[in-house]
């Protein structure tokens, strides 16, 4: 079952064989012969302005050009992404109604609300697994450990006495903080935010030791010395930071977590239209524009095809669901 990081490898490889189809993009059959005829809607499940908003809109604008019909963003956020996941699950699977999806929406979510409105697996048709982006622990400078080895021997000395910031109950940097002390077998009081930017806030002012934070909000306070950078949570050293290690690297063997952005539509989407639409987004993430704006932010550009962003997405639940029950997220 591939990695992000195993498909990252071939993310040009897919993309080579995706360009062919940018300007017939494919052959479909009979009805959708002439898709889109149509503006697009492609729902982030998230405030503008984040991670993902920034990565839609670079692939919407570029998939756009490439369909000759305009992709339109529509912000939905709420419930941790579940409102505008939802919408796309009931949308009709026609193609016009797309789904900018993350780890939150598809492996996060499904162990961790109260109510399930969606299947993450048999209520979508998988598209592309676009871009995946490290996270880091991060500490602050007074914390007495330069290393993972170290933390974890801090830790381990101090059952209880320090405390680790996440953007918010259930997020994907709560869990990383999870995954860290469920392998590392230790001890952290968990400090939940609003947001990552009051978290990182904290813990740059010294009011939170630890956080477990999205690598590019964390970069300019790591080069500037007010933070200190343990590790990156993914799986291979990052090109922006080559010289910091992975967590896994540094000592605590068979950690890695990160966040993604999938293109999802809804279920039972023809077969001839999730082509076109995922050699168009494929061939996007080729743009030297849209690729140097991913690398500014240490995305990794993957770029994959449909079938192996479903294999992805079972390996995430199967992943993610033990360590998400196991901390008592709970979202309504």
């Amino acid at each position: 079952m591939p990695r992000p990081t195993d498909l990252s490898r071939r993310s040009f490889l897919v993309g080579a064989s995706a360009l062919p189809l940018a300007g017939g993009l494919v052959a479909p059959s009979h009805a959708q012969a002439n898709f889109p005829t149509r503006p697009i809607t492609l729902i982030v499940p998230f405030a503008a302005g984040g991670s993902t908003d920034i990565v839609a809109r670079l692939v919407g604008q570029k998939m756009g050009e490439l369909l000759g019909q305009s992709v339109v963003i529509d912000n939905r956020a709420g419930a941790g992404g579940n409102i505008g996941s939802t919408a796309v699950a009931r949308a009709a699977p026609d193609g016009y109604t797309l789904l900018m999806g993350t780890i939150s929406t598809h492996a996060l979510n499904p162990a961790i609300l109260k109510t399930v409105t969606f299947d993450a697996v048999k209520d979508f048709t998988p598209i592309s697994l676009l871009a995946v982006v490290p996270n880091v622990m991060v500490v602050h400078p007074s914390f007495p450990a330069k290393t993972v080895q170290e933390v974890l021997k801090v830790l381990k000395d101090n059952p209880g006495k320090y405390s680790y910031a996440s953007s918010g109950v259930g997020t994907p940097l709560h869990l990383s903080g999870e995954l860290f002390k469920s392998l590392g077998g230790v001890s952290m009081n968990h400090v939940p935010y609003r947001g990552a930017g009051p978290a990182l806030n904290d813990v740059v002012s010294g009011a939170v030791p630890i956080m477990f934070d999205n690598l590019p909000s964390s970069a300019q306070f790591i080069r500037t010395g007010q933070l200190r950078a343990i590790g990156v949570t993914t799986k291979e050293r990052v090109s922006s930071f080559p010289d910091l290690p992975t967590i896994a690297e540094g000592g605590l063997a068979g950690y890695e977590t990160y966040t993604w952005n999938a293109l999802f539509g809804p279920a039972n989407m023809p077969k001839a239209v999730v082509d076109k639409i995922n050699a168009a987004a494929n061939s996007s993430l080729t743009d030297p524009t849209v690729k140097q704006r991913l690398e500014d932010v240490s995305a990794v550009i993957v770029g994959s095809t449909p079938e192996a962003l479903g294999e992805h997405v079972k390996a995430e639940l199967a992943k993610w669901a033990p360590i998400a029950k196991a901390s008592g997220a709970a979202l309504e």
